[in-house]
């Protein structure tokens, strides 16, 4: 179905101001926080995003396992702890994190998810941004009932080698239990079960609610419907992005508005038909 179009007419001043508004926000980069429970639809959404925005996506598990291979000094430290059997400390993932948003694919902003779990965490993480003169732009809560998140993650079937997922409801494979491209076998994950996704809910739910709260408190936190379409739900997300003047960086407004302002430099209105959010 065809998204629908912002249309408005605005004053060949404003469009200027907006144009150079919109290009400082580009310019200053875009920062998010994915919070939602397994099966949310993050992992969906996040190259998506990504792409669109020139972003890089941090997740908290391959930042571990990415670090403890380079044989970073972070990742020596989270290995030593995680080999002892103990959990990888706030300020050793807050470094780890430090680490990677300085690299040129993390330039333009970051998405990042599984972090923060908990307030502390999250405190940690905006006095670390703090230090750059940075900070969080939006956080993005993928609400869904549990019930559904059950009849999702049960249903799940993984092709190891590519990681490619399918779904025995929703997205079924062309020939059961049969990778669509390769014809190798697919599985099911030992912990994608109703007995150990309910303890993992029953755990986010608990250590998550306080977190939200505190981006509720700063303004920046945003409850997405995560049970809707993938389409939908990247529609509202970069809706959501709009309202910060966060454009995708291939939107025509750092090009249209250049192109119509010579084309019309005698008109009083410059009309801003569709960006394609």
């Amino acid at each position: 179905m065809e998204q629908p179009q912002l249309k408005v007419k605005i004053d060949r001043d404003s469009a200027w101001i907006l144009r150079e508004l919109a290009e400082k926000k580009r310019d200053e980069g875009l920062r998010v926080v994915f919070i939602g429970p397994p099966g949310s639809g993050k992992g969906t959404q996040a190259p998506l995003i990504k792409e669109d925005y020139c972003l890089c996506h941090l997740s908290t598990g391959d930042m571990l396992r990415a670090a403890i291979e380079q044989g970073t000094e972070t990742g020596k430290q989270a290995k030593t702890i995680m080999d002892q059997g103990g959990l990888v400390p706030d300020e050793v993932m807050v470094n780890m994190i430090k680490e990677n948003i300085q690299t040129p694919e993390c330039k333009k902003g970051f998405i990042l998810d599984g972090f923060p779990r908990t307030v502390p965490q999250a405190e940690k993480l905006d006095k670390m941004l703090a230090e750059d003169n940075k900070k969080i732009d939006h956080v993005l809560d993928f609400s869904i009932d549990d019930s559904l998140l059950v009849r999702r993650i049960t249903g799940r079937l993984v092709h190891p080698s590519s990681g490619r997922s399918y779904h025995r409801e929703f997205f079924p494979p062309k020939v059961d239990m049969i990778d669509d491209i390769t014809g190798e076998p697919l599985i099911q994950r030992s912990d994608d079960n109703e007995e150990v996704l309910k303890k993992r809910l029953e755990s986010f739910h608990k250590n998550t609610k306080p977190v939200l709260g505190y981006y509720q408190n700063k303004g920046i936190l945003s409850t997405i419907d995560a049970s809707k379409s993938a389409p939908f739900v990247s529609h509202t997300i970069k809706s959501i992005f709009l309202s910060t003047l966060h454009f995708p960086h291939n939107a025509s407004i750092f090009k249209t508005f250049q192109q119509k302002m010579k084309m019309q430099v005698h008109s009083t209105e410059t009309p801003l038909v569709g960006e394609n959010l």
